[in-house]
This record gives structure tokens, sequence and C-alpha cells, in this order.
């Protein structure tokens, strides 16, 4: 009888078993999604492996995190899967340098040493940048895997993303959706995200080098995903591999383990996974059931039921309506009224990544149901995070804020409520209301754990549709405690649960209490009960989820109002509004969609360094509408009308760096400052200095968010400041520079802010962080750190003179220097302060509200310190900088 050598990968959501001969080629193999049905998939694989091998002995190595599992539950042998990997990777393909390796949950980088050593960099709970990461994307964009790789390959230019969590993703590119970005152009920016991520969060200042092995799942399937890397590590595709089983590695790893193995017949195996439940392993936390009987569920529906909005029959109507449109985050809902606020027509639909199209076929619906009737749309409104976008389109009345759809509809079920939530797909409204006034709102920040399309995207991982999960929960007899905290934390308690052998009803159930919880204790911090009030109203799509709004009640002890329709809530209360508060003419539906006609015109900004490429959509309307702007400081979508503040930062900024070089030097040195930390805000001091010892002197180019990528792989830490994140980017720009050396001064005192401060200490990552950077860049130039002191003149002078002295500076030249230099330092502090103090006195006689931004970090980030600084600006407000406090005026600030 022939016997062969097996290795099965159980991982967070695929399968991959790998059968090899004795040279340790691969001669059998599958890879299939186990959807939480662990056991299931493990007997049809092995099923399959006798129908292609017949009842042979085989030698049985596990591997995988849930693989683990398995493994302890029935005493198989198990590999861990980096070694699994290496010993492949050493073995057939010998002249590779780093494995990256991409999986379901988990991303693996691993350096293999000269010495024979791996070393390995893996990610922890953060999720990010992983297959269950791409997933999210596809399914915010409404397109499969292989769509986004092929949307992708066809893109000519991405957008800037947060690359480092998987919820900061969402929000940008769920900006880019509202905007109408191209989705070829935001799949390709997912792509150029994961890469950043991936690079960024496991190298840690290690350098990546060629030849480079790509395994797992994602990086095997998707051609863009390989060509993002590739690009982001500026190599060829010639230093990269890719074998045609790379999906596969860890399983072939295992199969290769060569300890001596018991050896099994194939049907002995299968009769044990069905036969037996193996060892018991110590059980997550349950938690009490959501309901106790299918009748008390029936009930219960029941009840929910009376709340409900009424409704018209379309086909039975004639007269005018008032229409209300949300375009959210992954949806878009249509409701128009009639004069009594009954629903007449309603849409709700996927965005599927063009809003624009998904509220047009809505139109197109509603017209489509009052062909040859006199209908006229009497007054409308958005809402939602295509508002902007979609009252531009459809030329509509107004547009308002989704609190105030989300409270005029609530009213319509209890008048007298007390606690508005809302949950979306993507985001998470809660408002308390007292005595009829809306006195505190609270949303969901950057996490979207706890929205739909986190329960979306758990459901399709667990092979469910989103509207059977709640038959599935509010069946479990023993639900999962799965935490309070983000998806990715979540994703680590499925992985122990599934160790666990849980069934996928408790999961669900367990994933429907872990929703709630974190809504009440993460996201609003509920620490009384009375906060909510007693006529508490839930809405939003995921309210249409039984198992959430029943554990909701559980967890409060609170009998709730839902309507029949909490999908629509949004849109329902904009036509309430649009009723209430607009007074038109009224139009026709095909108006409104006639309008909706658009060309497009690219247009490069010059606003900044950034250089955003900006999409100009013209409406037939005559409405313009901007996207791809990163700021409003050019390109606004809030009318020709709205008056842009003062920001005394733009000038700050020019008074810091506006200063000529000397060009005729005696010396030949030539230092590069970098534009970043202390010497950002001490910039002129240390040019005078420098120019008036005669050394020419180079600065690092302004911050943008292409060069922070650009050099954020040599970071060393994930949690350091973004300053000094930035600062690496600003190394490598002088190294491109060919400077002599770079100057980055060891600053402990700096010149007290305001006569109220204690001392004038530096953060140490400030004062120290040169030390760092040699760590982390071998720039092959020297890095000068000189200990400066600038609380007291007497040391700031001794400091510099030692190390100008270095440089071949007389004394004479260089206390001449320090002179100018101090009195530069102190001329630029005076321009700021009178730019300040007019702007403040002028407002002050005015009455007007001026913004002052102080702290650490606007002498340090300069890209915070721009983007905070428009923003409040283009909202007409004007902002003055921290240099104020300085005068002798201070008390008035």
């Amino acid at each position: 009888m022939n016997s062969y050598r097996v290795g099965l990968d159980i991982g967070s959501t695929t399968a991959k078993v790998v059968v090899v001969d004795d040279k340790g080629d691969i001669i059998y193999s599958k890879y299939t999604r186990h959807c939480a049905d662990i056991f299931n998939t493990i007997i049809s694989i092995f099923k399959e492996l006798k129908e292609n091998l017949n009842d042979c002995e085989i030698e049985l190595s596990i591997t995988g995190s849930v693989g683990m599992g398995i493994s302890e539950r029935f005493s198989l042998p198990f590999i861990q899967e980096v070694t699994a990997t290496v010993d492949v990777i050493r073995s057939k393909f010998p002249d590779i340098s780093t494995i990256i390796d991409i999986g379901g949950e988990d991303a693996k980088v691993v350096y293999l040493n000269n010495d024979g050593n791996a070393d390995l960099r893996m990610n922890g709970n953060c999720a990010g940048g992983t297959g269950a990461f791409i997933d999210q994307m596809t399914t915010l964009l409404g397109v499969s895997i292989e769509e986004l790789d092929s949307l992708a390959q066809e893109a000519t230019r991405s957008h800037p993303i947060a690359s480092r969590c998987g919820v900061f993703s969402k929000t940008d590119i769920q900006n880019l959706i509202s905007k109408n970005v191209n989705k070829k152009e935001i799949a390709l920016s997912v792509f150029h995200a994961v890469a950043v991520q991936t690079v960024v969060t496991l190298s840690h200042g290690v350098e990546i080098k060629p030849k480079i092995l790509f395994c797992g799942g994602p990086l095997t399937f998707m051609p863009s995903l390989r060509k993002a890397f590739i690009s982001y590590l500026k190599i060829t595709e010639e230093d990269t591999l890719t074998p045609p089983n790379a999906n596969l590695i860890p399983a072939w790893g295992a199969a290769l383990h060569d300890e001596k193995n018991s050896k099994h017949r194939i049907e002995e195996l299968i009769s044990l996974f069905e036969n037996s439940s193996g060892q018991d392993l110590k059980t997550t936390q349950r938690l009490p059931p959501l309901f106790n009987s299918e009748n008390e569920y029936l009930n219960w529906k029941a009840e929910k039921d009376k709340n409900k909005i009424e409704k018209v029959d379309i086909n039975d109507f004639e007269g005018d309506l008032w229409l209300g449109i949300d375009s959210g985050s992954t949806t878009t809902k249509v409701v128009a009224i009639d004069k009594d606020e009954r629903v007449v027509f309603s849409f709700y639909s996927p965005n599927n990544g063009n809003p624009i199209l998904t509220a047009k076929e809505g139109l197109e619906k509603l017209i489509s149901k009052t062909q040859n009737k006199s209908i006229k749309i009497k007054a409308s409104a958005s809402t939602g995070y295509g508002e902007d976008l979609i009252k531009a389109t459809f030329n509509l009345d107004c547009g308002i804020i989704e609190t105030i759809g989300h409270y005029a509809a609530a009213k319509k079920i209890t008048p007298d409520v007390s606690f508005v939530l809302d949950i979306g797909g993507q985001d998470m409204k809660a408002m308390f209301i007292e005595n009829g006034v809306l006195n505190r709102m609270e949303i969901n920040e950057a996490c979207s754990s706890g929205c739909g399309s986190f329960l979306e995207t758990f459901a399709k991982s667990l092979g469910i549709q989103i509207s059977d999960f709640a038959s599935y929960a509010c069946s479990a007899e023993s639900p999962c405690d799965l935490g309070t905290r983000c998806t990715v934390f979540m994703n680590s308690k499925i992985k122990q649960v599934l160790r666990e052998n849980a069934s996928i009803e408790d999961i669900a159930s367990g994933l429907s209490y872990s929703i709630v919880k974190n809504c009440l204790y993460k996201v609003l911090k509920i620490k009384n009960q009375e906060e909510l009030g007693k006529n508490i109203v839930l809405q939003g799509g995921t309210m249409k989820n039984d198992s959430v709004v029943r554990a909701f009640e559980l967890l409060t002890k609170s009998n709730v109002f839902r309507s029949n329709i909490p999908e629509l809530m949004g849109a329902y209360g904009s036509a309430i509004y649009a009723k209430n508060s607009i007074k038109s003419e009224g139009r026709t539906i095909e108006e409104l969609i006639l309008s909706s006609k658009y060309t497009t015109q690219e247009i490069q900004c010059r606003g900044c360094e950034n250089h955003c490429l900006i999409n100009k959509y013209t409406f037939t309307n005559n409405n313009i509408f901007f996207s791809g702007n990163k700021c409003e400081k050019i390109f606004s979508n809030n009318g020709e009308k709205k008056k842009k503040g003062k920001n005394v930062y733009t000038d700050k900024y020019n008074l810091l760096f506006d200063r000529k070089p000397i060009k005729d030097y005696s010396i030949t040195t030539v230092i590069g400052i970098p534009r970043a930390l202390n010497i950002y805000e001490n910039y002129p001091f240390w040019h005078e200095l420098f120019a008036k010892s005669g050394i020419c002197t180079v600065l690092s180019e302004p911050s943008t968010f292409q060069n922070y990528e650009l050099g954020v792989h040599s970071v060393m830490s994930d949690n350091i400041c973004f300053p000094a994140k930035l600062t690496h980017s600003h190394i490598y720009n002088l190294i491109e520079k060919k400077v002599d050396r770079i100057f980055m001064p060891y600053v402990i005192f700096e010149k007290k802010e305001s006569n109220k401060s204690v001392n004038s200490y530096n953060c140490p990552i400030v004062s120290a962080y040169s030390d760092v950077i040699r760590s982390a860049i071998d720039p092959k130039i020297p890095i000068d750190s000189p200990t400066i002191n600038f609380k007291e003149t007497k040391l700031l002078k001794k400091g510099c003179k030692e190390y100008l002295q270095t440089l071949g500076i007389d004394n004479k030249t260089i206390d001449k220097a320090i002179e100018f230099a101090i009195l530069a330092q102190e001329n630029f502090a005076k321009e700021i302060e009178e730019i300040n103090h007019k702007i403040y006195d002028e407002n002050k006689s005015k009455k007007k509200l001026t913004i002052l931004l102080a702290g650490r970090p606007y002498h340090t980030d300069p890209l915070t310190q721009h983007k905070l600084s428009d923003m409040i600006s283009d909202m007409g407000v004007d902002v003055i900088s921290e240099d104020i406090v300085r005068s002798k005026n201070e008390s008035d600030f």
C-alpha cells in the first residue's frame, strides 16, 4: 500500500491540503473557504483525498491559526506555519531573501538571513492590509475580488488613503465614493494601501531585500496587489517570485515536515472527525440566548410590528410629493411622501461605488411607478455622506445633516422620543433628546466596527446571507462573548471560538451582542441606563436585524421602538424636513433626472505641495462639484458666497522658510536641514547662523503625503508620533540632494513659550530623534547633533560655538553669526505676534470668533498644522497661532 505525506493548513478563512511525493513535489492539492464550518470542510477534503488516493496510509501534519485547535483536540502533529513556510523556501527556492505572506487575517514578512536564521515580523491584533481587509473593501465597492483586481489593472492613478487600519481606510474610501471618484482608481488605492500597511508595520526599519517571494491567497490570485508591492518597494518584477502553488506554501511545508509522524488510513481520519468531538478545550464565556423559544421570538416580532410608518399604495395616488434622498456610506435610500407624511414610494439599494447612478436609478423607478399621472415634487432634500454631491447632481432644494433627518423621522414613531440610535453601513449616530430639544449628539469617529458593513463582512466570512443572519442569531442557544472592541480584535475572538468548535448560530448571536456593546460602551460610554430615557428609537439598516434590536433590549433592560422602515428613516426624515421647511413651485421627476447629466474636467490643484488632481463635475443644471481635493482651500463645494477666514499659518510658513540663501561661500561644506521637528520652528535662527558663518545650507522639500509614504518604511515603531514618522522622509530627501552633512541638533530646552510656563523641556522624541534616525537609516553621511539650549543665551552661544568650531569657523565670525541668528528668531516672533494681534483685535471689536491653535504638534508637524488650519479657515473662521501668547498681553487670550 502506498504511503504519502500530507499537510493540512486551516487558517482564519480558508483550508488547504497538500500531498507530496518522495521528492517533496506536490501531487495533489485543494484550496477552499471553510466559512467557519471547520469539521464539515475537513471531512469533505479527506473524502476527496480518498477518491484521488484511495484508502491509503498518510503521515499527516497540521498547521494554521485554526488548525492548532484541531491538532490539540485530536492529538495530531502540529507545525507552526512560519516554520513550515521557511522549510519550503529553503528547500525549493534557495535564492529567496525575503518572504511576504498575506493571508485571510494575518500578514507576515520573513527575512531569511545568510547565517541560516529567519527573522519573522507578523501582524498582531490588527487585520488591516490582509485578505479580510480586502474583502471589506469589495463589500464597500459592491464588486467581487476578481473585479477589484481587474479594475485596479485599468487604473492610471491612485488616491492617498489611510493604510494603518482597515476602518480608517474605509472612511477615506467612502469619501472617494461620495465624491464619485472612479472605481478603478479606488481599487488601485486599496492595493496601494495594503502594500504600504504591510511594509510599514512589519518591516520596522529593516530593509526588504530582493529576491522576494510572494505567497498567500491574496498575493497569489491578485496580480494588481503584487504590482502595488513592486511599485511601492521600487523594485522590478524580476526581483520577485510567485510560484504556482504560492497559496499553499504553509500546507506544503507541513507535508514536508520531517518528523516521523504516526500513519493513518484516510478512512480512519474521516471516521475520527465524523464520530468524535475530540478532547474538550477550555471555552470562552457564553452569553444568554436572545430568545428562549421560537414562540417568544414570534410574539416579540408582533409587538415590534405595531410601530409602523403609514404607507400609501402608489397605484392609488395622485398629487404632490416631497422627496428625501439619503446617500449613505454603503447604500442609497429614496423616499417620497404625501401631504400627510405617508410613504408613497421608497427605494433602497447598495451604492456599488456610484452614488449618482444609484440615486438616479431610484428616481427612474419612481417615474415608472407614476407614469400617466400628474405628479410634482414640491420640495426635496438630501442627507448622508453624499449630501453635497446628490444635491448638486439633481439640483435639490436643500441638504441637511443626518441627525436632523433621523430626529424628524423618530418623532413620527413616538413624539416624546428621548433617545435615537441610528446604525448605518459605516457610521453610528446617537441623539439624546430632553423636553423636545436635541441636547447631545455622539457619532463614531474613525472606527466602523459595529456598523452594517462590519456585520455584512462577518456574515460573508461565515457563509451566511445577511438576510439570514437574524434567524441564525435568534436561534442560538449559547451565544459567544466576542468582546466590545474593534473588528480585528473580534476576528481574534472568532478564531478562538472556532478552535472550540462553536456553531455559526452562536457566533452570529455573539456578533449581535458585540455590536450593541461596542455602541453603548465604546462609542457612547453609557454609565447609567437613565441617560437613554424611556422612549428609545432604533433606526438604520442594521436595525432591520432582529438579533441586534433584541440584544440592545437585553443589555439595556428596556423596550424600544423600531419602525417598519428602519433603513429608510434618514430619507424619510429628509422628506419631512423638505415638506415643512421648503416652499417652492416644485418640479417634475423628469426635470430632476435631466439635470443630473454632467461633464468632467481634470484639474491640477496648485494650492499646496500635494498638487491634488481634481475632477470638476459640471451638471446641466449649472451646478459644479469638485472631487479629489483633500481640502477646500482652492476648490470648494460650499458655493461662491462663502467667505474664507484668515489663516495666519500661511503667513507664518512663508515667514519661516522664504529666506534667500547666500550663494558665494568660502567654505564648500553643504549642510542639509530637515524641515521637521524642532528645526521647523527654529529655522530662522539656524538659517541666519549658518548664512553669517559662510556655510551653505540646503533645506528639505515641504512635507507631502507621497514623500511621507516613501520614508515611512524605515520607521521602527508603530506607536511613535506622526511628526517623528514624517522626519524620515525629510532625511531621505536630503540624501537625494547629496548634502555633505545633515544637521539635527539635540535641543533639550526651548525658549519659554509664555510667562506662565513652568519649564521649556522638549519632548524626548523631538530632542533625540537623531539617534533613532542613525539606527533606522544608513545615510552614509554624518548626522550632526550638537547639544543646544535655547532657554539661556549663554548656554545657547556655548553650544553653537562648540559646533561651528568643528566646521573650521573662527570665533569672531561665530560670535557675530550668533548675534544675527538670535535677532532673526526674535524678529520672526515679533512679525507673527503683530499679525496675530491685528486679526485678534479686529475680531474682538466685531465680536467674531477666532481660534487659537496651540500645542507642540503645531511646531513639529506641518502636515497637521496646514490641514487643520486650512479646514478651520475654510469654514470662515480666522486662525491665529500660539505665538500670540508670548506677548505682554497674553492674559487677554
